[in-house]
């Protein structure tokens, strides 16, 4: 399929998910030899296999289906009666092609280039490097497609303020966290909402009311945590965050909350966790301590642990991080701003190395690298911060590479 024919078929996804009737298409797909039957069948089988899935499915994989697929598929819809999205993509394409009678042929004369006149162009690091990397970030069988605009819902939890009774300070610094967070994630054609100061109660009042909106037309959902955090007994994904009235919700629940079962809109599409909260209590040395440099605080500033004592629910044990019997979960990615049984650290001026570093990783390489490469960079700009070590890590049920939309 040719790009004009691929963009349009982006530009009217929305209305094609929310329009297309499916279940009268497929015969038609396959006389017309649009499709294999085993290719219907993955169709079918798309996320909670509803109608909107099956024919987001189908549209992203019609761009897949060779230099013909969208006359063909304009035939298959005026075959079964949908002639107002026929009529759509048909007026949209031939408005989209170019005035062929309108380009002329340029009479080129060739030069000689002596070999003294030429000169050797570096690559500049912050650029995207042409071809490997665009085919890898268009392959659809290799990244996931996240073309819709918006891309997604992006919920920002900001828990500053803890009750007195908790015993949990004043997180100073977790504003500047927030601010950079909302302005990245916009820019990376997110709705961002962001809520502050919640219970544990009203965090997952707030988790499940995004769980169950019509994720249908959208291609990935990002939730992040900003608050105190502990050890906790966990069967997939560790740790536990805290509310402002100092309960706690565990990363795994909080995870859960978005599986196919709970919400069906968002099967097959990357569901991603970003948790800025310590996972412990320990202090990090590192092997060989030295002395912080400059940048890494700000002046006057004073760095904070988001830790708690880790304190075991009555009756519970701790369990391995991953347990044979239970199902792998898919399409999740959980990034932790430190590694299990350690503290995190927060500048109460600058807000977070890992959100700093987050958001200044994101706005240098988002353009160009996907998700895992970015968070490898964030890790090893975090390790080497401070006299008090910091190792970011992620929990990675990806099935495909993830490049963020940057344009």
């Amino acid at each position: 399929m040719d790009e004009a024919d691929r963009q349009l078929l982006r530009r009217c996804r929305v209305q094609l998910v929310s329009e297309l009737q499916v279940a009268s298409l497929w015969d038609a797909l396959l006389n017309r030899d649009l499709f294999k039957p085993d290719m219907i069948e993955d169709i079918q089988r798309a996320g909670s296999g509803s109608r909107r899935d099956q024919a987001r499915q189908l549209v992203i994989d019609l761009e897949t289906r060779g230099s013909q697929a969208l006359p063909l598929f304009i035939s298959c819809l005026e075959d079964t009666g949908q002639h107002s999205l026929a009529s759509l993509l048909r007026t949209s394409s031939q408005a989209a092609k170019p005035d062929l009678e309108a380009v002329r042929p340029l009479n080129l004369v060739p030069a000689v280039v002596r070999p003294e006149e030429l000169r050797v162009v570096k690559q500049d690091p912050s650029k995207p490097t042409p071809g490997a990397q665009e085919r890898l970030r268009r392959n659809t069988d290799l990244a996931y497609v996240l073309n819709a605009d918006p891309c997604g819902h992006c919920l920002i939890i900001n828990n500053v303020n803890f009750c007195l009774k908790s015993g949990l300070s004043t997180r100073t610094g977790s504003n500047v966290d927030c601010e950079k967070l909302q302005r990245r994630f916009r820019l990376l054609r997110f709705v961002v909402e962001v809520k502050s100061d919640l219970t544990a109660r009203q965090m997952l009042q707030a988790l499940v009311e995004l769980a169950r909106r019509d994720h249908g037309a959208l291609d990935c959902c990002v939730v992040v945590i900003l608050s105190h955090g502990r050890q906790a007994s966990h069967l997939q994904f560790p740790g536990a965050v805290y509310g402002t009235d100092g309960c706690s919700v565990p990363i795994e629940r909080i995870v859960n909350i978005f599986n196919g079962a709970s919400c069906p809109s968002l099967g097959g599409k990357p569901k991603l966790f970003f948790i800025q909260a310590c996972g412990g209590e320990q202090k990090d040395h590192g092997f060989e301590v030295v002395s912080a440099p400059p940048e890494d605080r700000a002046p006057d500033s004073t760095p904070e642990p988001d830790a708690v004592s880790f304190q075991d629910e009555p009756g519970n044990d701790d369990q391995p991080d991953a347990v044979s019997s239970l199902p792998t979960p898919s399409d999740i990615f959980v990034s932790y701003s430190t590694f299990p049984g350690f503290v995190s650290w927060r500048d109460t001026k600058s807000g977070s190395w890992y959100i700093e570093t987050l958001d200044g990783v994101f706005e240098r390489w988002a353009h160009s690298e996907d998700l895992q490469s970015l968070l490898l960079r964030v890790a090893n700009a975090v390790s080497e911060k401070g006299v008090y070590k910091q190792m970011p890590g992620c929990f990675n049920f990806l099935r495909k590479k993830l490049f963020f939309k940057t344009e």
